[in-house]
């Protein structure tokens, strides 16, 4: 393989060398910008062509599956040598039977999902792998019209309705060891709020949400859009928390396979990344969001009203209590190539939370089981067909919904030093 060169835009890089690949770099990259701390690769990889051209992909109704459709419906995948094949499936456990079945190449997927089922919880053990992130933020938690007339509008508010009126408090989410359950755990946790003994879980697939929530089936939910906006939309619930504002810029969902699958076709993973990397880019401009949401809402996608998934889409938010805003940690899909790379430390964190909930009953490897999911190098690879950027580093640090920095430096100490756990 040619040796790609790669180049640290740091403020303080040498000003002709700066400037003369700068200079190189636009041309290539057709105005992508280069977000600070990103590198491009001059050349790209000699990865040769894809072993397999039809590539059925799986997803899941919800807006975060876009860049799948958005790559198929507007030829991305031709570029690569490759038809994608979007496959809608029903739930979160049929896309990982699929999987590990074979039935899919790919999906749309759970970050956590793929991390679970690589250890053996959630699902039967088999290795997996992350080919890239596919978007961040955009998920939300909804709660019942019945919270709202008891005055929970809030975390400390429902926090102290279940210790004044115990009952049996039911909240749904979309997979045992998915983001969903991590969300709404570790929100409920930050107000004190104990996950597993004070409140009764649930799994319900994301288009299921709403009806379940319409014949009191639950007292809450946590899921992708548009089903939090559905719910405001159709006055069953309002919107308690976004996962941005547990997480800001948070992994979401990912492109997943096994590591079968990227052995026996490594050629057509990288041809596959780099078509999504391709229509992440389109989804990302403003001035395509309207056409996306246009061409996801048909029945064949998401299968929801356009305008319920137009206004989150382009990042208008209100909350069904009265709040309107616009969220500038609106669901983002390319941010110049920093949604995208399958950062060690993001895998790592959903490992910190299995192993918090008891999902996992002693530590990982953290770093060695998330190196060997994380297909950076075929990341690399299709980001270099693709002229995308890359980070300075394999991981990034963030600051969560109760002050606490993860930064994936100690996984094991992080994962023990919360107060409430499994």
């Amino acid at each position: 393989m040619e040796k790609r060169h790669e180049l640290d835009l740091h403020p303080h890089a040498a000003g002709n060398e700066r400037r003369d690949f700068l200079k190189g770099a636009l041309s290539l990259m057709a105005s992508t910008a280069l977000p600070a701390g990103f590198a491009t690769s001059a050349f790209a990889a000699a990865t040769g062509k894809p072993e397999k051209t039809e590539v059925k992909v799986g997803f899941i109704p919800l807006t975060d599956c876009a860049s799948v459709i958005v790559a198929s419906k507007l030829g991305f995948d031709k570029k690569y040598g490759i038809t994608i094949v979007p496959s809608k499936e029903a739930s979160w456990a049929a896309v990982r039977d699929k999987l590990v079945n074979g039935e899919l190449d790919a999906s749309h997927a759970l970050y956590g999902m793929i991390y679970g089922v690589h250890l053996g919880i959630g699902g039967p053990k088999k290795d997996m792998a992350v080919l890239m992130t596919l978007n961040q933020n955009g998920q939300g938690i909804t709660l019942s019209n019945q919270l709202k007339e008891k005055g929970a509008t809030t975390g400390p508010a429902l926090a102290k309705l279940i210790k004044a009126e115990p009952r049996e408090y039911t909240f749904a989410q979309t997979f045992p060891t998915g983001t969903h359950a991590m969300w709404l755990y570790y929100w409920l946790a930050a107000h004190g709020v104990n996950p597993l003994s004070d409140v009764k879980t649930i799994v319900v697939p994301p288009p299921q949400m709403v009806a379940n929530m319409r014949v009191d089936n639950m007292d809450g939910y946590c899921v992708g859009e548009p089903w939090n906006a559905r719910a405001i939309a159709d006055g069953i619930g309002f919107s308690v928390a976004t996962s941005q504002q547990i997480w800001p810029d948070h992994p979401e969902k990912v492109l997943g396979t096994t590591g079968e699958w990227v052995k026996k076709y490594p050629n057509t993973a990288r041809a596959l990344v780099a078509a999504l990397l391709d229509a992440s880019r389109y989804i990302d401009e403003v001035k395509n969001r309207a056409s996306v949401a246009k061409l996801i809402a048909e029945k064949a996608y998401v299968n929801a009203p356009e305008a319920v998934i137009a206004g989150r889409f382009a990042g208008a938010y209100e909350d069904g209590l009265g709040k309107k805003w616009q969220d500038p940690k609106l669901m983002k899909f390319f941010d110049g190539g920093k949604v995208n790379f399958p950062y060690l430390s993001d895998g790592m964190w959903f490992l910190t939370q299995h192993k918090r909930w008891g999902l996992l009953k002693t530590d990982p490897d953290y770093l060695a089981v998330a190196k060997q999911i994380n297909q950076i190098a075929i990341y690399k690879d299709a980001a270099a067909m693709a002229r995308v950027p890359l980070p300075a580093s394999d991981m990034r640090a963030s600051k969560l919904i109760d002050g606490v920095v993860w930064d994936g430096k100690n996984p094991a100490a992080y994962a023990a030093s919360f107060k409430i756990k499994a």
